[in-house]
């Protein structure tokens, strides 16, 4: 049986995951919350090595409070994290909160989005697009 590693939404404990056990319905072993949420998780300094080193990508919405085009996006990436989850993880990094995280992947305009997998970028964008261009682009990296 093939397994897969990815963190719980509510406590961020990694849990290990029967490949086919991968929905909804999945419970963490260690709070015994749902491992997927299908929201996305707010990205802190102290847990954001976890939230990305998954065996599932990780899309991260990097934003700012500020920001008019990412206080517009932030609805789609809330519905296509509703639509994708467990396919694919969601996490949002306020730019301004976070400045390390920021500062460590060169975040130089937001939004910036980069999907994750098993700690390594696999790719970057910068600047919102309509929901199904968006949708179109994280497809390509779901391969769970």
């Amino acid at each position: 049986m093939s397994f897969i590693t990815t963190y719980c939404s509510h406590c961020f404990t990694r849990n290990r995951l029967p490949i086919t056990h991968i929905d909804t319905s999945a419970k963490c072993g260690h709070c015994k919350a749902p491992v997927f949420s299908q929201t996305p998780v707010l990205g802190r300094a102290d847990q954001f090595d976890t939230l990305i080193n998954s065996d599932i990508p990780v899309v991260v919405d990097f934003w700012a409070s500020w920001c008019g085009p990412c206080q517009q996006f932030a609805p789609v990436f809330h519905d296509v994290a509703h639509e994708l989850e467990p396919r694919m993880r969601f996490v949002k990094v306020d730019t301004e909160q976070q400045s390390a995280i920021a500062a460590h992947y060169a975040i130089r305009s937001i939004p910036t989005f980069i999907v994750f997998k098993q700690g390594n970028i696999v790719d970057q964008i910068n600047g919102s697009l309509p929901k199904s261009m968006f949708k179109q682009w994280l497809e390509q990296f779901m391969d769970v």
